[in-house]
């Protein structure tokens, strides 16, 4: 082997490739998504919750394990543990008898998935949370999920430790030291003496690693060695190429903007075309994929959701059905002994090809016997020998000669090339151009992914004129603006056109030539803005708040001169009812601003504004997922003024940085 090579529990994880998240829990009836701890477990009641038609949607996208939030920050318990009453026991779910997490443990046995758990070391209910007594407590429920739900293929432990919360009453903020609170170590340990096989995320010493973002885009090349200096998240993204850790990444991201079901969020699910882009950002690029699912308060995922679910797993089997290297004579520049060429194409993956040590740059080609016609090439290497290739490219014979079509850094468990239009060829090669050690390749393929379009973007700008637009050139785009679905036959897209007001937007791509149709986009509008004013701001060139362009961030002192808390006043031109309102994180943030936390709002129509704020909260997971944030107010308040003030930022910046503000009418 050349240097960190994978345990046994990791080279099973690589070889699920991409599995499901499964974010369901008391947020889901809250609509939020970070619960406070306080919560009623009387308003958990999903009456039609079926855990095989959750699976079902996960297996129908290819996924091939699943994990559950068995409890999130909020401490509300899936499953009847016995350590504490804020759990599904103490809710009418089945008249208190359910079990979450047990239900979906046998889904998954029932329907061929390994099944995972997720459980969050901070928790904003207990009263012990911060105190030794609540690791006590932290390991029994960890215990409980180890031991009652058979085999667990991974326990997921979120990053988010410390901050304000219910805690038994208290209403405080409780600071952790993680790594020495919760002795991390020892908790990896305790997993893997319970459950051999069940790899761990995330803390310093785990067996997978974060990926550095939500968005599903794993760094180019990914490795999944690391060293041992400490995590940032741009190394989590890139990995450390010689790092003497075997630490992959694990790429989590949701079909939707948010990980809980939001019913806002409906009409914005990710289509199959994101979907299959993610796929090969990630498990693409040597990382592992956890794509998330938001069942909704019936318990069941959304027929949208399904949808693209399916169409996207549909796309992918019908990807690999055909394998056009099936077939096709395998030679070799060089050969180890028992490990010759053909090994790339018998579809077992402890078989391999091995050049010769000291082979300059190495060469294996494939012969299809015809011209085929390809967009996409797949290589593996053999993992229990280590990451041994550096660099690499791949070369296609045309008719005057070999031309090189990609070229890359790293392989690792699976590297996925998609050209940038299908070519045709007969003979492929792939050039070994740097590596530390001799390659050892196990797989060799090549084949044609089917059309997936995207669909059109919709935008609209301050004065309230809508633009739709694609990012292939040529496609046809028919739309819909009175809430009905758009079809082929719905009114074509040809210039842009005014919706001054609330309204709906719903459209799809069409390539008529190739008879493919995207999934629905949809955009729902609130009041347009071209009325809207800067009425005083604690620093310059807040107009970029309202300016409906989501690349221009406002950056502003978290602390004014003042000594008040960052803040902004907006005039609305007129006196509405005012439900909500909605904050993009800033885009490119500049070194030491950050996101900010926690928020307070006044609203009136006397421009003074000088009462005490009507409403306050917080901006949950706003450092790690960089979607919109939508804040919805207890209820409505009347005005045609709002300031929004800033008390905080997600990681103790002394600046913040915002994208863009809107409001929420309706």
């Amino acid at each position: 082997p050349f240097g960190a090579t994978p345990s046994k529990r990791q080279l099973a994880w690589h070889r699920l490739e991409q599995t499901a998240f499964v974010h369901f829990t008391i947020n889901t009836f809250t609509d939020r998504e970070w619960g406070y701890g306080d919560e009623d477990p009387a308003i958990f009641d999903p009456k039609q919750f079926d855990a095989d038609q959750i699976v079902a949607a996960a297996k129908a996208a290819n996924l091939r394990g699943l994990i559950v939030t068995a409890k999130h920050h909020d401490g509300f318990c899936l499953w009847p543990s016995k350590f504490t009453k804020h759990s599904i026991a103490s809710s009418p779910y089945k008249n208190g008898k359910g079990d979450i997490v047990g239900e979906l443990a046998a889904a998954c046995r029932r329907q061929g998935l390994k099944f995972g758990i997720y459980l969050s070391p901070w928790d904003r209910n207990h009263p012990d949370y911060g105190r030794p007594e609540y690791i006590t407590f932290f390991r029994n429920q960890l215990r409980e999920l180890l031991t009652q739900y058979g085999p667990i293929y991974e326990v997921f432990f979120d990053g988010a430790n410390g901050g304000d919360g219910y805690y038994g009453g208290a209403r405080e903020v409780r600071k952790i030291d993680a790594v020495p609170y919760y002795d991390w170590p020892s908790i990896i340990a305790f997993v893997h003496a319970l459950q051999p096989m069940a790899c761990t995320f995330d803390p310093v010493g785990a067996d997978l690693r974060w990926v550095g973002n939500e968005e599903g885009e794993a760094g180019d090349p990914c490795w999944a060695t690391m060293d041992d200096k400490g995590f940032t998240e741009e190394k989590g993204n890139a990995g450390v190429r010689g790092g003497a850790i075997w630490w992959p990444a694990e790429a989590d991201v949701s079909t939707r903007y948010g990980w809980f079901w939001h019913a806002y969020e409906d009409g914005q699910s990710r289509s199959p075309a994101n979907l299959m882009k993610i796929y090969f950002e990630t498990v693409g690029r040597s990382a592992g994929l956890l794509l998330n699912l938001a069942p909704d308060t019936r318990g069941l995922v959304t027929d949208e959701d399904v949808a693209n679910l399916t169409a996207f797993g549909t796309a992918m089997r019908a990807m690999y059905a055909t394998d056009l290297s099936k077939g096709a004579i395998a030679s070799a520049s060089s050969v180890r002994a028992g490990h010759d060429a053909s090994h790339v194409l018998d579809g077992n993956p402890e078989s391999f090809w091995v050049s010769a040590d000291r082979t300059p740059v190495p060469t294996l080609t494939l012969d299809l016997k015809q011209p085929r016609l390809f967009d996409v090439v797949r290589l593996a290497e053999h993992l229990p020998l280590g990451l041994r290739v550096d660099r690499f490219a791949i070369d296609a014979q045309g008719p005057t000669g070999w031309t090189e079509i990609a070229s890359k850094q790293g392989i690792g468990s699976q590297r996925l090339i998609r050209l940038d239009a299908p070519i045709t060829a007969r003979r492929v090669r792939l050039r070994i151009t740097a590596a530390a050690a001799a390659p050892a390749i196990t797989e060799f393929g090549v084949y044609l992914a089917p059309v997936l379009l995207d669909p059109p973007h919709i935008v609209r700008d301050r004065e309230g004129v809508v633009t739709l637009t694609s990012d292939s050139p040529g496609l046809a785009i028919a739309y819909t603006t009175d809430g009905s679905m758009p079809t082929i036959a719905s009114p074509r897209y040809t210039a842009p056109f005014a919706m001054r007001d609330a309204g709906i937007v719903q459209a799809i791509s069409i390539h008529a030539a190739k008879g493919a149709v995207s999934s629905v986009g949809r955009r729902n509008f609130d009041i347009r803005k071209s009325d809207w004013k800067i009425l005083r701001a604690s620093a310059p060139l807040a107009e970029l708040l309202i300016d409906e362009k989501n690349r221009t961030d406002w950056v502003a002192p978290l602390t004014g001169a003042d000594g008040k808390p960052c803040s902004v006043t907006i005039d609305l031109g007129r006196s509405v009812e005012l439900r909500g309102f909605v904050l993009k994180p800033g885009w490119h943030a500049p070194q030491g601003a950050g996101d900010p936390a926690a928020w307070r709002v006044r609203i009136g129509d006397d421009p003074a504004l000088a009462d005490a704020p009507q409403e306050q909260g917080e901006f949950s997971n706003i450092a790690a997922n960089q979607a919109p944030q939508r804040l919805a107010f207890a209820r409505p308040h009347r005005g045609r003024y709002i300031e929004i003030a800033f008390t905080r930022t997600a990681k103790g910046e002394t600046r913040l940085a915002i994208a863009e503000l809107g409001v929420l009418t309706q």
